[in-house]
């Protein structure tokens, strides 16, 4: 199901809320800054193992040949939000169409229309991405939400938006693939024990 795109803000109205969440990012670098339902959230700095995990999701996203030519694997990218005047989030990688320069709205934030799946890993804040993003997305009309849920070591995959939430959820457990529906540019599937042995502290 394709993403619809959202109404671009009018003229050059005050932004408080964005205003305030440049101010916290100037003052917590590092730190993740987004406006959801209206709410300001900054979400903790990130670790390693974090990060170890997007490493090891986007190598087979690459290798199918995503980011080759219609699409692109990128992480940290800003999404528009049509839940709020000034809503926005950051997603940990995102797919995108190849065109997505020309879907700018404001304050580096890209149109949902152009974003074919979103992913993030989760951190100390793993309820946000759980909840309020599911419903965040999917007004959004995001086609596919993957969620690394590195505290219960599973990989959520979200598919089919409606207003409230995502029809399919699916829940994947180390030892199993988990597909990706071929909508997003390509068909194929996540070692989830790999990526949740990357994304877990080697303690």
């Amino acid at each position: 199901m394709p993403a619809t795109a959202v109404d671009h803000p009018c003229g050059r109205e005050p932004k408080p809320l964005i205003e305030a969440a440049n101010r916290a990012m100037e003052r917590l670098p590092g730190y993740r800054v987004e406006i959801i339902d209206g709410m300001i959230t900054v979400a903790p700095l990130r670790d390693g193992h974090h990060a170890d995990a997007l490493t090891t999701l986007m190598r087979p996203l690459l290798a199918a040949g995503l980011g080759d030519g219609d699409t692109d694997v990128l992480q940290g990218i800003g999404l528009w939000l049509p839940s709020g005047p000034e809503d926005y989030v950051i997603p940990d990688l995102a797919i995108v169409d190849a065109d997505l320069d020309e879907h700018l709205i404001e304050n580096n934030c890209y149109d949902p229309a152009c974003f074919r799946l979103v992913l993030e890993v989760t951190s100390g804040n793993y309820r946000t991405d759980l909840r309020h993003k599911v419903t965040a997305y999917a007004q959004a009309r995001i086609p596919v939400y993957v969620i690394v849920d590195r505290k219960h070591g599973r990989l959520h995959v979200l598919t089919e938006p409606l207003p409230g939430g995502y029809d399919r959820h699916e829940v994947y457990a180390p030892g199993q693939e988990a597909p990706l529906p071929a909508s997003i540019g390509a068909e194929l599937s996540l070692d989830v024990d790999e990526i949740v042995r990357a994304g877990r502290p080697k303690r």
